[in-house]
């Protein structure tokens, strides 16, 4: 079974309403986490670089934890917070993972290797 992976930049229409979007996210976002089986991590953090932007990342056990996110409360609850917190524009993407390791070996030397 594959792992999917959704990142997505999320750009706001007031820079400065940015960590309180973030702080009204967190009770979602734990909630995502916490009671969603398949949910491996759930994130949405600033931009160190962009100050109207932010970053998600999601990690899913399957599709079918993806599939049944989409139907949950948590899912509308966090694009309903978004949208009426001036959000301006969205692009996200969906990856499906056949592989994983870490990323230092035994001699802590970063490799991009799966072997």
């Amino acid at each position: 079974m594959s792992l999917i992976v959704v990142e997505a930049a999320i750009t706001i229409a007031d820079p400065s309403t940015r960590q309180q979007l973030i702080d009204r996210s967190a009770p979602i976002q734990k909630a995502t986490r916490d009671h969603e089986p398949g949910c491996l991590v759930y994130c949405f953090a600033p931009d160190p670089c962009q100050d109207d932007l932010i970053q998600v990342y999601e990690l899913w056990e399957s599709e079918e934890a993806l599939t049944a996110h989409f139907d949950h409360q948590n899912y509308f609850d966090m694009r309903t917070m978004l949208n009426d917190g001036g959000l301006t524009g969205a692009v996200s993407r969906k990856h499906r993972v056949d592989a994983s390791a870490p990323v230092y070996n035994a001699d802590r030397t970063p490799t991009a290797d799966f072997g």
